[in-house]
């Protein structure tokens, strides 16, 4: 076939097949024609001989027409290197035949399948963001290698969250359930909910709970076996002695662990601290030190130091400082916003103080946190009862954390006879007031079943036993069989709850594995999600459905008669279109 033949044949099979020949055909010689693919940027000789040898690149599952008719072979290399084995052979006289065939997929470049290998092949950076050193050691051990990372600013940029803290309304608008901790289906979540996540990203700061429940019960068996109303049940000293130990090894184990957490996951303890709710257990650290100072048995030490009170007290008071001025300044972290019973934690710790300072033999610096507790307890007794319409109603799961009102009443009862000398009659409106909310709650029983076992379960103990303590000093005053038997009876109530809620959570915690789940409460992302809603207008005729909008509308405040009768109408209305 001579060259102008050639041509003439090729130019007919791009107005025949404008699909299968490729892009770009430039005619070399009568030997040698070069194709130049524009996808792949390669440029392969094919050479007019026996056969043709033609490199592709990868089209997927897509069929490729290869037509010659002086070939007598074909084959089909792909960037890998294999071949086809010869398909079809044509005569000099033969009909050109159009032979099909599957292409194969071709592999990556090098550079892009190395970076991924190297990807793969270093730790998982989706925790990064709330590390405190994010991984900087091990990107520059990358870097050092020579190994390229071409997403790191994009998965920075994607993670790191902001510096600036989370509004309140973003918690209230992501979350939802227990304590805040469910996520939205609305919402995204920084992290991958489809693994477990680090243990110390899982451990809340409201595990302190459980060293506030064992540190109050120190107290009360102590109290059992030195108050004179209660000395008829022969109480050793020995059940105080054992349970002391058990709550310094609780405090010290959750201490420890909490401590890792705000050195490894820094931005995971700042989420906590802007928590609405979880704020307030950031003063369960320094209450659970003065449970283990007040329940102290005498076999370990007579006397506690009076600078130890100082210590104790000056991060109680900088963290009243920060949050009792949020409350007060009218910004989005005041009181009628965030206002929940959770909150009476922030105020226990003003009556645990002037408990142990007046127990030390101070006087002006219990007075001073009795007053400041007293002031903030009235107002929030009073915003926790009205509960403005602003404030979302509490999940079910929350409902223990209401035995928190029993708390504050109950130690301040104790704190201030303590001050006085007496259980005197301010301490004994103080002891009424919490025992009527103790029987007011407890008599509740339906409010408070039918959920999950959780952290917040231990909202139960330490106001029970505060109650419990409170009622044996009362019946010191006032001694007589029924102030006896109630001590004795709350008493009872609250040594079973601490131990079934321990027994619970140890079950929970090392059999079941599931008492710590993945805290999506510390990783909802800073933006909003974006909802969008569409509108959808009908129209028939040049009439809209408007007009059915605003019949129904018509009806809304009427009886559902007339409700009835406006949806019946827009189905009409549907029916003719």
């Amino acid at each position: 076939m001579s060259e102008d033949e050639q041509r003439e044949y090729f130019e007919l099979q791009e107005t025949e097949y404008p699909e299968t020949v490729p892009s770009v055909l430039k005619h070399k010689s009568s030997k040698q024609v070069v194709l130049e693919s524009e996808t792949s940027g390669l440029s392969n000789t094919i050479s007019a001989m026996q056969s043709i040898s033609i490199s592709m690149p990868s089209a997927g599952n897509k069929i490729i027409t290869v037509v010659d008719e002086n070939a007598q072979g074909f084959s089909i290399n792909g960037v890998g290197g294999d071949s086809c084995p010869p398909l079809e052979t044509l005569g000099n006289n033969a009909e050109p035949k159009a032979v099909m065939f599957l292409s194969r997929p071709m592999s990556k470049g090098s550079s892009i399948g190395e970076a991924d290998n190297d990807s793969q092949r270093f730790k998982d950076k989706n925790f990064d963001s709330f590390k405190t050193w994010s991984g900087k050691l091990e990107r520059q051990i990358t870097s050092l290698s020579g190994r390229s990372r071409k997403f790191d600013s994009e998965e920075e940029s994607t993670q790191n969250p902001e510096n600036e803290p989370l509004p309140v309304d973003r918690y209230f608008d992501a979350l939802e359930g227990p304590e805040l901790e469910t996520l939205r289906s609305t919402e995204e979540i920084m992290l991958p909910d489809d693994k477990t996540w680090p243990f110390l990203l899982r451990f809340p700061i409201s595990s302190f709970g459980i060293c506030l429940g064992v540190g109050s019960q120190s107290v009360m068996w102590k109290a059992l076996a030195s108050t004179t109303s209660t000395r008829f049940l022969h109480i050793s000293l020995t059940a105080n002695l054992i349970l002391w130990w058990i709550a310094v090894a609780l405090v010290a184990v959750v201490s420890s662990i909490y401590l890792l957490k705000v050195i490894l996951y820094f931005e995971a303890v700042r989420r906590e601290y802007y928590h609405p709710i979880r704020v307030n257990f950031f003063f369960a650290p320094w209450i659970s030190l003065l449970f283990l100072s007040l329940g102290l048995p005498p076999s370990v030490s007579s006397n506690l130091p009076e600078p130890l009170w100082y210590i104790l007290m000056t991060p109680i008071l900088c963290l009243e400082l920060k949050i009792y001025g949020q409350w007060m300044s009218g910004g989005q972290r005041r009181l009628s916003k965030v206002a929940n019973p959770s909150n009476h934690l922030a105020i226990v710790g003003n009556f645990v103080g002037a408990l142990l300072g007046a127990s030390m033999g101070l006087k002006e610096g219990p007075i001073f946190f009795f007053a400041v507790g007293l002031a903030h307890y009235l107002v929030l007794f009073v915003t926790l009862y009205q509960r403005l319409p602003t404030n979302e109603t509490l999940p079910k799961e929350l409902h223990p954390v209401f035995f928190l009102f029993v708390a504050a009443p109950s130690v301040a009862s104790m704190a201030w006879a303590k001050i006085r000398g007496s259980f005197d009659y301010g301490s004994r409106i103080a002891y009424f007031i919490a025992l009527f909310l103790y029987f007011s709650l407890a008599v509740r029983v339906n409010f408070f079943r039918g959920f999950k076992f959780s952290l917040a379960w231990w909202a139960y103990t330490f106001p029970m036993t505060g109650a419990a303590i409170a009622t044996m000093q009362y019946s010191s005053v006032v001694t007589n069989v029924l102030t006896q038997t109630l001590a004795v009876i709350l008493s009872l109530v609250a040594t079973l709850t601490v131990t079934s809620l321990l027994v619970t959570t140890m079950l929970h915690a090392f059999v079941l594995r599931d008492l710590f789940p993945n805290d999506v409460a510390i990783a909802i992302s800073d933006r909003k999600p974006k909802h969008h809603r569409k509108w959808f207008h009908i129209r028939h005729g040049g009439s809209e459905w408007s007009k059915d909008i605003e019949t129904f509308l018509k009806f809304a405040n009427t009886s559902n008669n007339d409700i009835e009768a406006a949806l019946n109408i827009s189905n009409d209305e549907a029916k003719r279109v």
